[in-house]
């Protein structure tokens, strides 16, 4: 299956494949040739069921960037031999192929400040320099993929679906999320006041998706998959839910779970000192309540993952998707505690 995805590139011969990365959606192997390498990855399209979509959008935006920006430094798509975006045999068996970035490293999780700022830095800049790439050429790729009205209306229908056992299991959450009205009613009245701009969004955020060089400095953003038009409140926002918490969706001991001051502050910092000429005076006023927006809306997604039987997420034990949303109540929880401390910071911050 990888030999013949390679041959399509003309990549035969002495090779050398590696499993790379710790990424959940797709299957990534590194391809070491004697004169170069790359990273090559298997498309699932169980959940990207329209991959040449996600390619189109990635070629316009690195050939946009490269020629509106050309010291922004992001890997490049290579072209099978016929000149097509991907390659494969089919509809299930979708490859495409990278630049490797020769003495990268990326982090799973963020252990300091600095990285924090380094990765918010890289996400900003990624942004900032697509504030003039026509958004109208942008598919959408996953439509209403961050809109929490539309993630709220599935889960109270999921909800009202789902077997008895499941919602006794989960009626303690269930009514934990009702508790924070404020959250829906406020992103409700932002999003029709039209307060927000609507830009080219990474959507993506977690610290995997930045590359490092040696020095743990910043390179490039990575991950193009669900890049598409939206809102700050996107990227900011789920730097946030990733990178203040210690620990990640997956842990279970919820005493584990604090919201990390001192990262807040690198955080927002890198993001201001790309973004602060790009966001308008509602985004900064709101730039705190974005973390608790996608916390809230992720603790939705992975509930409605388990009222219906987890065929998102999946879960390697039963109750797992029901975990991970007490997790991220729990997360809720603290940023609510903290959050006029947060948004002290923040201004200090500006």
């Amino acid at each position: 299956m990888i030999e013949s995805a390679l041959q399509q590139y003309g990549i035969n011969g002495n090779i050398k494949v590696e499993p790379f990365g710790s990424g959940l959606i797709h299957s990534t192997w590194k391809i070491i040739t004697p004169e170069q390498e790359f990273i090559l990855q298997k498309v699932n399209t169980s959940i990207f069921s329209e991959p040449l979509r996600i390619a189109r959008n990635t070629s316009l935006i690195t050939g946009y960037l490269k020629t509106r920006h050309p010291d922004y430094y992001i890997p490049a798509m290579i072209k099978a031999r016929n000149n097509e975006l991907l390659a494969g045999n089919g509809s299930d068996d979708v490859f495409r192929l990278y630049e490797y970035v020769s003495g990268s490293h990326s982090i799973d999780t963020v252990s300091s400040p600095d990285q924090a700022y380094e990765a918010s830095l890289q996400f900003g800049r990624f942004v900032k320099n697509l504030s003039a790439c026509p958004i109208e050429k942008i598919d959408v790729i996953l439509p209403g993929f961050h809109d929490l009205l539309s993630r709220h209306e599935i889960f109270l229908k999921a909800k009202e679906k789902t077997a008895a056992d499941r919602f006794a299991a989960a009626k303690k959450e269930i009514k934990e999320t009702s508790e924070y009205s404020e959250i829906l009613d406020l992103y409700e009245k932002t999003m029709r006041s039209g307060a927000f701009r609507r830009r080219v969004m990474h959507n993506d955020t977690k610290i995997s998706n930045v590359l490092f060089d040696a020095t743990n400095k910043g390179i490039c953003v990575v991950d193009l998959d669900t890049v598409m038009p939206g809102y700050f409140m996107s990227d900011a926002g789920d730097m946030m839910r990733t990178y203040l918490s210690p620990v990640n969706e997956d842990v279970n001991s919820l005493n584990e779970i604090e919201v990390r001051e001192d990262v807040f502050e690198g955080l927002a910092t890198g993001y201001l000192d790309a973004m602060a000429d790009e966001l308008t005076r509602e985004e900064l006023d709101h730039f705190v309540y974005a973390g608790t927006m996608m916390i809230y809306m992720q603790a939705l997604r992975f509930l409605t993952d388990y009222l219906e039987n987890d065929p998102y997420y999946g879960a390697a034990y039963p109750n797992q998707n029901l975990d991970r949303a007490r997790n991220q109540l729990a997360l809720l929880r603290t940023m609510m505690e903290k959050k006029k401390k947060l948004e002290e910071i923040f201004r200090k911050c500006k």
